[in-house]
């Protein structure tokens, strides 16, 4: 059992960066897989990235690549997303999740946090 915490949300203007954080309780974040997915409005959710769990290996969506970075800190138990050139279809729900190996599908992930908003606006 893992419980996670999303944070750094916010406004900011297109072409600008966030950076978002998920810190985990309970068992420690170096045990899991790590994913972020995002869901806007009228939407399905949707895969953003994942890494694993030394955080050797990583897999992006195309509508981020070159743009979004996803990394961790097991010493820390957190897991960030550095996001840039951020563009208003960004503009979503993001949502940390943990499960057992790095897969792009929601149901593969075990443990989910209660999400962070992003708007991007034009």
């Amino acid at each position: 059992q893992v419980q996670l915490v999303e944070s750094g949300g916010g406004l900011v203007q297109a072409g600008g960066s966030l950076r978002l954080s998920c810190a985990a309780s309970g068992r420690t974040l170096s045990s899991y897989a790590m994913g972020w997915f995002r869901q806007a409005p009228g939407k399905e959710r949707e895969f953003v990235v994942a890494i694993n769990r030394s955080g050797g290996y990583t897999e992006y969506a195309d509508s981020v690549k070159g743009r979004f970075t996803i990394s961790r800190d097991n010493a820390k138990n957190t897991v960030y997303l550095q996001m840039n050139s951020l563009k208003p279809v960004d503009t979503a729900v993001y949502y940390c999740a943990a499960g057992a190996v790095v897969l792009t599908t929601i149901q593969a992930y075990d443990y989910w946090g209660q999400g962070t908003q992003v708007t991007v606006s034009s």
